[in-house]
């Protein structure tokens, strides 16, 4: 008996998982699905050359503690699917007591006991089954969270850098302000010097090189305010990071900015954005909370066993204190104060929620993709009217300047010129920001500003050093 009871024992403890309990071998998961891919790598040494837009946003993919917490929450989710799958295998235990007792006539006997303890839960009304669904849809969820993340981040950087060209812009034109009314000083002082000139003429324009060096520590500061900002979304210091290049205020939007498909826009959006498939993934997640809750109610079966030795009277077991024993549980809870009903209700509730996120997620697509269409349109409208403007103002300076210097008109009149040459120019700069700000935005809007990225959307940020 003893024989047949250790090979029913062994049998348990080397049997493997129920069919629904098996892990299957995974296929090969589509890119938007995968966690992490390969060993983490530090950020690249930004290089000393003009930093270009496409370059920063590689840095920033590779280099943004953001993205790095989105790769550690994908691999906790990891670990909670193991952890899901663990409980659905026997659970073995050692066990090892030793003790001793006296009598009323003060003899000592001691016992002891020594083996092995397995259990395995066959049935609980798959709610392991459920949980472990439960469990992949968050981590696919995860992994939709860091692609989010990233096409976030990718327009964020976008935002900034072009940011940071405009502060630098207004620096030179600031510095060209400045320039030509220094060059008008020394001009007025030779004539007011020659008896042509007034000293008023003089004290005026010097309050201009003023105001225009005034502007210049103006634009300085901003310009450095933006740096801060695009270092912090690069993951790298300020002092790394090298000069940008130059905004084009010769740029010429294409003609297609005009027409922008917005319906064809919204459809690959709800389509591709990966904060759509988070939600969608939530949803089903939502769905396996249920259907785990409302296993609760199921019986559960489970199967026990044990081997070892037992002594009552000496420290050391002898070979009849040898034993084993295998046997079947059934439990099945018929009221548990509505704990059971409870729980369900909350999955339930868990799954309205994220299907009012889905939807109102969808809304908000469609909204943000006419809003930025509209303003990609607008901004292509004020950089052309804009370089117009500035080749009318530039002709109105220039007959001013002539003018002045002949004595046909006051300084006024020129001052006036200067100061819409320099305000055009300034108008000229936001007006191509505002273009490429807009473009980049539909893009994210769209779920498509990741397209040039692919090759880094795996890669890990490197873990930073916490002092």
């Amino acid at each position: 008996m003893k024989r047949i009871t250790f090979a029913l024992l062994a049998g348990c403890l080397m049997l493997t998982p129920p069919a629904w309990g098996k892990k299957t071998k995974e296929k090969p998961k589509p890119v938007e699905e995968q966690a992490i891919a390969a060993e983490p790598v530090a950020p690249p040494p930004v290089k000393t050359k003009m930093l270009e837009l496409p370059e920063a946003q590689r840095i920033a993919l590779q280099g943004n503690p953001g993205i790095g917490a989105a790769q550690a929450r994908i691999e906790q989710a990891k670990a909670k699917i193991k952890q899901v799958i663990a409980s659905q295998q026997p659970s073995v235990d050692v066990v090892a007591n030793l003790g001793a007792q006296s009598d009323q006539e003060g003899e000592i006997s001691e016992n002891s006991s020594l083996g092995l303890q397995a259990s395995w839960l066959l049935f609980d009304g798959y709610a392991r089954k459920f949980q472990q669904e439960q469990a992949e849809y968050g981590e696919k969820s995860s992994a939709a969270a860091k692609r989010n993340s990233q096409r976030l981040l990718i327009a964020a950087v976008a935002d900034a850098f072009f940011n940071a060209q405009l502060a630098k812009t207004s620096i030179e034109i600031a510095a060209g302000d400045q320039e030509f009314y220094e060059q008008q000083l020394k001009d007025a002082q030779h004539r007011f010097q020659a008896g042509t000139g007034s000293w008023g003429d003089v004290l005026n324009i010097r309050v201009q090189v003023n105001s225009a060096k005034n502007s210049v520590i103006s634009a300085q500061r901003q310009h450095e305010a933006a740096r801060y900002g695009l270092s912090a979304l690069l993951g790298v210091e300020d002092s790394a990071l090298p000069e940008l290049s130059e905004l084009d205020k010769k740029f010429n939007p294409p003609d297609d900015s005009m027409a922008v498909n917005t319906e064809t826009l919204i459809s690959e959006a709800l389509k591709n954005r990966p904060d759509v498939k988070k939600l969608t993934l939530q949803i089903k997640g939502a769905e396996a909370g249920v259907q785990q809750a409302e296993a609760q109610n199921s019986p559960k079966v489970q199967v026990k066993g044990q081997a070892g030795a037992v002594s009552q009277k000496n420290l050391f077991p002898e070979s009849d204190d040898i034993g084993a024993s295998v046997g079947l549980s059934l439990s099945w809870n018929l009221y548990s104060g509505g704990a059971v009903e409870a729980a369900a209700m909350e999955a339930r509730q868990a799954k309205r929620e994220a299907a009012y996120g889905y939807a109102d997620l969808r809304n908000s697509i469609t909204a943000e993709i006419k809003q930025d269409a509209a303003l990609l349109v607008a901004a292509a409208k004020l950089v052309r009217l804009q370089q117009e403007s500035v080749d009318l103002v530039k002709e109105n300076r220039k007959l001013a300047q002539s003018e002045y210097e002949a004595g046909a008109s006051s300084l006024v009149r020129l001052n006036e010129a200067q100061r819409d040459l320099t305000t055009t120019y300034g108008r000229l700069a936001q007006a191509v920001v505002a273009y490429h700000q807009a473009r980049h935005q539909l893009l994210a809007a769209a779920g498509k500003n990741l397209e040039p990225f692919t090759d880094l959307l795996e890669v890990q940020v490197k873990t930073p050093k916490v002092e």
